[in-house]
């Protein structure tokens, strides 16, 4: 370590020695900055997941436009959209078809364990609005009381999913009526519940006997090949009468779902707030080492001034301490971190993973907050008189 820093900095390593002179000082500070870097790690992996679970249902169709009530901030959410909104749009002449999305939560009595499906009610018949995995299986929904289970779901054995088919299907009971699960698809659980899973829209108005099917949560639209979704939808709100309506892009609605679940949902913001916290504290520390360290050595740096060294030396000394502590700091911050991200991910079936950008971040955060410190923490120096030191 020493001879790289001399070759990074062109003279002897003063920093590195001035830190490693006392070792255990040393490793409890490159503790505290590994801590700070799991505490961001942690936060930052959670969030991450959540915008994967956001994202996630939104993969299960093909749409260009989607059609919701006012107070729909995400798929799940909001109340229901006139069917009768659908037949308007389609007098636009880019628009060529239309599909009425139901959504709500079927519990499964697991027995030692509930199971919450968000379930997606949907026309069979309309392939080209479902991903081409669920596509494959579509026709399977025309059998009333069909469905097509989400493998991944939180509390769902692998073996027993892996072993359905259509000549092996799995049938389970929700609120006194059956539903039989002829196929699976990767879906995954999220924060708002267990996994998914897709029936037919009549198989949904079974199960849910209040609703109508008049009135679906959304309704999805696709365009002819060359046309603009956000020029459609905005001829599309001009259209349709209900001007209450959320008429949007597809894409734009899942940015704005997004969007929600980070910044105005309780779990984003205090995830948010946790990543906060985590820069917080590195930062804290590696200043606390480091004005330290200078107050210790404050001798030291009055003869280098005595001798003519500018402030310019000194800020070099504290920069590469700060750039010693960031980098050791940060290995085993991502060592950890990204074991106990597996950990969670494993007990929690949410998407809890390290991945590239995630770990360059907080890299280059971390150097960034170590400079900072590093650029605090001398002013005593460029302050004190040498012959007041000795």
């Amino acid at each position: 370590m020493s001879r790289l820093l001399q070759w990074l900095f062109g003279r002897l390593p003063i920093g590195w020695l001035q830190l490693t002179h006392n070792r255990t000082r040393f490793a409890a500070a490159i503790a505290g900055v590994a801590f700070a870097n799991v505490l961001v790690f942690v936060q930052l992996g959670i969030m991450n997941s959540m915008a994967v679970a956001t994202l996630r249902p939104y993969e299960f169709f093909r749409a260009d436009i989607i059609i919701s009530a006012a107070d729909a901030n995400a798929l799940a959410d909001g109340g229901n959209v006139a069917r009768q909104w659908m037949l308007q749009a389609l007098a636009d002449a880019d628009v060529t078809e239309g599909m009425g999305l139901f959504v709500a939560n079927v519990p499964w009595d697991r027995g030692q364990t509930d199971i919450s499906l968000t379930t997606f009610g949907i026309d069979p018949f309309k392939p080209d609005f479902l991903a081409p995995e669920i596509a494959a299986d579509l026709n399977l929904l025309q059998v009333k009381g069909a469905a097509i289970l989400d493998r991944l779901a939180r509390g769902f054995a692998r073996e027993e999913a892996a072993a359905i088919r259509p000549q092996t299907p799995l049938s389970f009971e929700t609120d006194g009526r059956t539903v039989t699960a002829y196929s699976t698809f990767s879906g995954g659980g999220g924060f708002g519940g267990d996994g998914y899973m897709l029936v037919s829209d009549q198989t949904f108005l079974s199960l849910f006997p209040a609703r109508s099917s008049a009135a679906p949560d959304h309704i999805l639209m696709r365009i002819r090949p060359g046309a603009q979704a956000d020029e459609v939808s905005k001829r599309l709100r001009s259209l349709i009468s209900d001007s209450s309506l959320r008429i949007r892009s597809y894409a734009d609605a899942m940015a704005e779902d997004l969007r929600y679940q980070q910044t105005r949902r309780p779990t984003g913001v205090i995830f948010g707030f946790g990543v906060f916290i985590g820069v917080l504290v590195g930062l804290i520390i590696i200043y606390q080492v480091l004005s330290t360290d200078v107050a210790d050595h404050l001798r030291e740096y009055a003869t280098f001034k005595a001798m003519g060294y500018g402030q310019g030396f000194f800020l070099g000394i504290v920069f590469e301490e700060a750039l010693v502590l960031g980098v050791l700091g940060f290995i085993p911050g991502l060592i950890v971190g990204t074991t106990i991200l597996t950990v969670m991910g494993k007990v929690t079936t949410l998407p809890l993973s390290m991945t590239p950008m995630m770990a360059g971040a907080v890299f280059v955060g971390t150097i960034v907050v170590s400079s900072l410190s590093g650029a605090i923490a001398p002013r005593c120096v460029a302050a004190a008189d040498p012959a007041d030191l000795f």
